[in-house]
């Protein structure tokens, strides 16, 4: 058997899954990890939390697929991104909680930076938009705010990476720094135009080049010495291969591997991305230019547009409000009704992204009446995915010029029927599940494998690809494009609260 392991490390758990040579999953493994909210705004992770989570699952995943660690052809790891951790390159220990992509510490150096006439520059060399979800800034303010830390990078003490980067330094038992091109292109700090860290915004965020990570390519042995485990708690030997942020894995994964495909991923956010080839593609819509993929010498790219908050508003309606006990109970709850009664949920709890960049922007829920229920409450939540994801879409569209024939998903809420349905109503296109839900490890997986020959090219990995569930549109479209002003009317309000 030719068995690929692919570390799926997101917001709110860390998975493992091993996947057979056809793609399909032997066995998996999930833990869900805390989180913290020490200020408003702040989001943090224990580091060292996640890392002993995700090998723990790594651990039962090959247990439970009667596997050896020689069984395991490749190591695939794809991982929330622009989440960021400093550590101690000797000791292996943090010097800080991570601090998660949602978190909003940094939104004011980023208005300094845009009042300052940097965002032509940074976007052009970056492809993204000045905010603090990116890591760059993020980085900054641990340097400027951990006691010591700066005077230690600039010692060449301390290292900085994403969570894929700290995942790999963890199972080479620090031998290994690096991180992938396309996770490097989510910091603020790598030129997407020469594919590497950039000295001006080093210079110009205050960052010692030291404390960054070798970028190697997202399909390819990670050090030819040293790039296999060698950690406690898992089998030796086992290579890491594989490298994606977790959006282009699963762009990769969905077989969206040519110009004009494109997906969108739900989970604690949504995430939408299209591929536009070899040739990166600046937006006119605030869509953000990454990189989707580095094989040998060749770099994919791909627009993007960011919803903040999808998932997470439902688990704030369970665990922040308690208006249902699991996320299961939802779609149940939100179909007992018709309609929303009127009511339009805006969760903009960290601010709104994509096409808005409104990091003053805060949740806001209105058309509420005494007849309003946690019915519709739910309802409205489950709108407002669609909603966001539909404003990226619209922007992607523009863009682009290129009409999309249909929109491939995947994530947790694609189980949700209702969304699904709504989604493929609001956009006026079908909406494609694929066979195999696991697209972001599936993606990961695959990278791995390419790069040892478990699967021979991307043709063939794009061949099986199948389609799951289909949903067609059934509303008209002036009734659609009543909701989406109502919608944008909703957006307005809720912009520039703070």
């Amino acid at each position: 058997m030719k068995a690929v392991l692919a570390l799926d490390q997101g917001t709110t758990s860390s998975r493992a899954i091993v996947f057979d040579e056809r793609g399909a999953v032997i066995a998996r493994a999930q833990q869900e990890f805390a989180q913290f909210f020490p200020e408003p705004g702040w989001v943090e992770h224990d580091a060292e939390e996640i890392w002993r989570s995700q090998r723990d699952v790594a651990a039962e995943a090959i247990r439970l697929a009667q596997l050896a660690g020689a069984d395991i052809k490749a190591i695939g790891i794809t991982n929330q991104r622009e989440t960021t951790v400093l550590w101690n390159r000797k000791t292996g220990v943090p010097v800080a909680p991570a601090i998660v992509w949602q978190d909003r510490r940094t939104a004011a150096y980023c208005a300094e930076l845009v009042a300052a006439g940097h965002a032509d520059t940074i976007r052009h060399k970056t492809g993204l938009v000045i905010d603090a979800y990116f890591s760059g800034t993020k980085l900054k303010w641990l340097l400027d705010h951990v006691p010591m830390a700066r005077e230690c990078a600039e010692r060449g003490e301390l290292a900085f990476g994403t969570i894929d980067s700290w995942l790999i330094y963890k199972l080479t038992t620090g031998k290994v720094h690096a991180t992938d091109a396309s996770n490097a292109s989510r910091t603020l700090l790598f030129d997407i135009n020469t594919g590497d860290w950039d000295d001006a915004l080093l210079t110009l965020m205050d960052i010692p080049r030291s404390v960054l990570p070798k970028i190697v390519s997202s399909s390819g042995l990670i050090d030819k010495i040293d790039g296999q485990t060698s950690c406690d708690g898992l089998p030796k030997g086992m290579p890491i291969a594989g490298i994606a942020g977790d959006q282009q894995a699963a762009l990769f994964g969905q077989g969206c591997h040519s110009p004009g495909l494109a997906k969108n991923t739900y989970g604690t956010g949504c995430f939408m991305l299209m591929n536009t080839g070899t040739t990166p593609v600046p937006s006119n819509h605030k869509l953000l230019t990454t990189v989707a993929w580095r094989i040998g010498n060749e770099t994919h790219y791909a627009l993007e547009g960011s919803v903040f908050i999808a998932g997470a508003a439902v688990q704030w309606l369970r665990d922040g409000l308690g208006v249902i006990n699991n996320a299961s109970e939802m779609a149940a709850l939100a179909g007992s009704v018709t309609d929303t009664g009127g009511v339009v949920f805006v969760p903009a709890f960290a601010g709104l992204g994509t096409p808005y960049w409104d990091a003053s922007a805060r949740g806001a829920m209105l058309g509420l009446t005494r007849g309003t229920t946690r019915a519709h409450i739910a309802r409205a939540t489950l709108e407002a995915i669609a909603f966001q994801s539909a404003d990226v879409f619209a922007a992607m569209q523009a863009d682009t010029g290129i009409d999309l024939l249909e929109l491939r998903v995947d994530g947790g809420a694609t189980a949700n029927e209702l969304l699904m349905q709504f989604q493929s109503d609001i956009l006026g296109i079908p909406v494609v599940c694929p066979a195999v839900s696991e697209t972001t490890a599936l993606g990961a997986a695959y990278l791995a494998g390419l790069a040892v020959g478990v699967w021979q090219s991307q043709a063939e990995i794009a061949a099986t690809w199948q389609v799951a569930r289909r949903w067609e549109p059934t509303m008209s479209r002036d009734e659609a494009a009543t909701r989406l002003a109502r919608w944008k009317m909703a957006v307005d309000r809720a912009k520039g609260w703070v």
